[in-house]
């Protein structure tokens, strides 16, 4: 059981989550820890990922992951999105969100994918079909690795925002990198996997993310969040080690 989760394709977890939630909360229930998203409480997360597995990554009951845990922690305590009237538009939606995004009454909520079954409106990121100026806030997590041009993407993200505007893209960040690696010419899926993480992205972003995000006029940092919590609730709420939010703002 510990490693089984792990193995299996994401949509199919997904589902497994939906119709099994309260078996699986009830399996693993505990007090040691707590996805903040929903206030459930596990005696342990379990581990996830494609080349090496990082320990308590994965809540069994709602899917997140560290980082869409650190990134609710953010939005709830750092913004006040939430309690707004706004215009939102989320590129490839993930669960965990689009379930308490959904309940929003004051949101203009808006999903958009080309294959998700939660989106809204089916598009390619580069040619999104919604007005200049139209969102108040955009959600584009884990996206920019797979696109194949990203500039495209930023550029189109940055047509549909209002001024003001605020876009959270998080992506998989080597901070150890100054520029961003990608090379076209590999497309061999398991060198692939080696080399960017995964097989299906395109490239391993360096720490000129915000370049390449200011590029497509945006003026954007990267939030270290983590800093304001505590290492008790690191711990508890199974938060990555190390990791910025990106937030860009037009």
């Amino acid at each position: 059981m510990k490693y089984l989760l792990n193995l299996l394709p994401r949509p199919l977890l997904i589902s497994l989550s939906i119709w099994f939630r309260p078996l699986i909360k009830f399996y693993f229930r505990g007090k040691r820890f707590t996805d903040p998203i929903d206030g459930s409480s596990y005696r342990r997360f379990l581990p996830y990922g494609y080349q090496n597995l990082r320990e308590n990554a994965l809540c069994p009951g709602t899917l997140s992951l560290e980082r869409h845990r650190l990134l609710w922690l953010y939005l709830t305590r750092e913004t006040n999105f939430l309690n707004l009237s706004l215009k939102v538009l989320h590129i490839a939606p993930e669960q965990v969100f689009y379930t308490k995004f959904k309940m929003l009454r004051n949101w203009e909520y808006t999903t958009t994918d080309l294959h998700s079954p939660l989106a809204d409106v089916k598009a390619n990121i580069c040619a999104l079909p919604f007005e200049n100026e139209y969102y108040d806030l955009i959600f584009c997590n884990h996206v920019l690795e797979h696109i194949p041009n990203d500039k495209k993407a930023m550029q189109e993200l940055y047509r549909v925002l209002k001024k003001g505007g605020t876009l959270i893209a998080q992506v998989p960040l080597d901070e150890n990198r100054d520029t961003t690696f990608e090379d076209d010419s590999i497309t061999n899926k398991k060198e692939r996997t080696q080399l960017f993480g995964q097989y299906d992205h395109v490239r391993v972003y360096g720490k000129d993310y915000y370049t390449r995000l200011n590029t497509a006029g945006f003026n954007s940092k990267g939030i270290n969040f983590l800093d304001a919590i505590s290492s008790e609730e690191k711990l508890r709420f199974g938060l990555p080690k190390k990791e910025q939010i990106p937030v860009a703002i037009k």
